[in-house]
């Protein structure tokens, strides 16, 4: 039997009007941010325009910048942004 993590995935700026505000996802537990963007690219055509992987997209893990290696936890908060945000 597989562990699974559940996370809460968050989005910022254009990616926030594009897929709204956030939602969870269930991954295998110890798995990378670049295995959780790959899960929501899978999810539907509209996420796989907006996170695909030749757009710029800055992902934090708990509120701390990373890359696509970090290892998520269950409970973890996975953000997406474009590079440059307004503010």
């Amino acid at each position: 039997m597989t562990v699974q993590a559940t996370i809460r995935v968050r989005y910022f700026a254009s990616l926030r009007e594009a897929l709204g505000a956030g939602e969870t996802l269930q991954i295998a537990a110890g798995a990378t941010v670049g295995e959780a963007r790959d899960a929501l690219i899978a999810r539907s055509p509209r996420h796989a325009e907006v996170l695909a992987r030749g757009r710029a997209v800055r992902t934090a893990l708990d509120q701390t910048l990373c890359d696509e290696s970090a290892q998520v936890a269950d409970g973890a908060e996975l953000a997406f942004f474009p590079p440059v945000t307004g503010g």
